[in-house]
């Protein structure tokens, strides 16, 4: 696939303005999964279970849980229209706020009011094997790295470029269509995104504080500083959330998952599913001695490795996700390194949806080297960085090997990206993908106007903590939701959902005919081998 490398940014920018690929820019879709935690009136994890009039969340097509029955999770359907998103997901946080009394939804990515790690209820799904098994998947992630860091709440973008551009695009590279170059482009564009992922967080990281009771289990390798009763914070810090305070593993770190083509992707990532562990190797699965976790390998399965973005493709039932890949190429990408955006009542604007069109195609254009294991570290390297120390005027990243402050960073970029904003404001007849990028331009001039900055400056100036924020907040959205009017869904629509959601649970119930040990061997058994021929090099 070199041929897709042989033109520059500015001769991919060039040619993607003719008519056609304007229209099939318009044709780019989006999907958006917003976790966020019920709690009650004075903001502890609720306890009860998942609220029947919200269907079952084994099943339902919008509405689910994550880890605990108490973390929701809200899916929109692809769609073209950001807007129309955006209002689908006021329905769900509306019908929502309908059918769970007096509780209220958490509108930040870090939980409060948690003392112990009982209080938090893992999900459970039912009584089927695949409910069990999603459990069971839970109750390990328990075992392995406590319930508190699986409490975080994220959103997550789902992008998806149209057949029509991808044709027009093979074209231009005279380069065939097929599953292959589809997602060797896909790769290209991960890769990009993982060299500037820092940008991520810098712009829209709004955790910059946690509630002591957060980290009161354990020791943490950062020294805090205390505002309110008991919010501890760290004075450049962007997103706490993707710290190793957050989602990561030290038993990840060393697995060198290798993002330069689907067959390597596939092939370590098949790897690190199928390694044993001797730091999890204590805890059990099977069903003589209980089923703690799915296995004592690094990973029980594959949602369970962390990364800022992941290749999608949509699987089967029972279809493992990298036998899917492999199969079928890579559909879209989900964007998995956004803070809840606590100043939206669900959790991210407009502005985010125009940025990132323009981030990411940025990426697509842009040309994109294969990782070697030194490069790809730097982009880690970068992102803790930019988490922790983000808004320190100082702060330098390594671009190329070479120190360069992020503002400057941030600032030479903002060109390349007004570019391709322009660009995306003609397709679509507007002019929000350039005031995007200008605003981030702002950011990158003025760390206050950071979300994170925001946040913390208010804590700071009111001597305030983050719950206290956070219940206002709630309470606030709350009362917006009820008030708001259904747009495209409504109560009867999600209450036909709820009923056919749980018929689908008992259908699926019915329909067992192996034991769950039986059904977890014959689960792992579809996996496809690695292959030790492929390195990422």
């Amino acid at each position: 696939m070199k041929n897709f490398n042989n033109k520059s940014f500015a001769d991919n920018l060039s040619a993607i303005h003719s008519h056609d690929f304007q229209h099939a820019l318009t044709e780019i879709k989006h999907g958006i999964e917003r976790e966020t935690l019920r709690v009650n009136p004075e903001g502890s994890i609720a306890q009860n279970k998942h609220p029947e009039a919200l269907g079952s969340a084994l099943t339902h097509e919008y509405i689910t849980t994550d880890f605990s029955e108490s973390l929701l999770e809200f899916i929109t359907p692809p769609e073209t229209n950001y807007y129309t998103t955006l209002e689908q997901l006021m329905d769900i946080h509306k019908f929502t706020c309908e059918s769970i009394n007096d509780q209220v939804l958490w509108p930040m990515s870090m939980p409060c009011f948690i003392n112990e790690q009982t209080d938090i209820p893992i999900a459970r799904y039912g009584t089927s094997n695949i409910a069990k098994m999603k459990e069971v998947y839970r109750t390990g992630l328990h075992n392995r790295y406590g319930s508190m860091m699986q409490v975080i709440s994220g959103v997550h973008f789902n992008f998806s470029i149209p057949d029509s551009f991808w044709k027009l695009w093979c074209d231009l590279h005279e380069q065939p269509l097929n599953k292959q170059t589809r997602s060797s482009q896909y790769f290209a564009l991960i890769r990009n995104f993982q060299r500037l992922a820092w940008v991520i967080p810098y712009l829209y990281g709004a955790s910059p504080a946690l509630c002591s009771s957060f980290i009161s289990h354990r020791k943490v390798p950062h020294e805090f500083e205390t505002v309110g009763k008991g919010t501890l914070y760290m004075p450049y810090a962007t997103s706490l959330r993707m710290s190793d305070l957050g989602y990561t593993s030290s038993a990840q770190s060393s697995l060198n998952i290798c993002y330069n083509d689907l067959d390597t992707y596939v092939s370590t990532l098949r790897h690190a599913i199928g390694l044993p562990s001797k730091q999890y190797s204590h805890i059990s699965n099977s069903d003589e001695a209980g089923w703690e976790q799915l296995n004592s390998n690094v990973l029980q399965i594959e949602n369970e490795l962390y990364s800022p973005i992941r290749p999608k493709q949509i699987a089967k039932s029972l279809e493992m996700p990298s036998n899917a890949l492999q199969d079928r190429g890579v559909s879209y990408i989900e964007v998995r390194s956004l803070d809840v955006n606590p100043f939206s009542p669900i959790g991210i604007d407009a502005q985010q949806f125009h940025f990132l069109d323009v981030f990411l195609l940025y990426c697509l254009l842009s040309p994109s080297d294969s990782f070697t294991e030194e490069s790809f570290a730097q982009t880690r390297q970068n992102i803790n960085d930019a988490v922790l120390q983000g808004r320190n005027p100082q702060l330098t990243l390594k671009n190329d090997g070479k120190d360069i402050l992020l503002s400057q960073w941030g600032s030479e970029l903002c060109s390349g990206l007004l570019d391709v904003a322009k660009l995306l404001d003609k397709a679509n007849q507007t002019d929000k993908y350039s005031k995007s990028v200008e605003e981030s331009q702002a950011r990158f001039n003025n760390p206050d106007l950071t979300p994170s900055g925001k946040w913390l400056n208010t804590l700071l100036e009111n001597e305030i903590d983050n719950s206290v924020i956070g219940l206002e907040l709630a309470r606030e959205y709350k009362a917006h939701a009820l008030k708001a009017s259904y747009r495209h869904f409504n109560q009867e629509v999600f209450q036909e959902q709820a009923k056919a959601s749980d018929l689908a649970r008992e259908d699926i119930e019915k329909s067992d005919e192996k034991t769950f040990s039986q059904f977890v061997h014959d689960y792992f058994d579809t996996r496809v081998s690695a292959n030790p021929d492929l390195k990422c090099e």
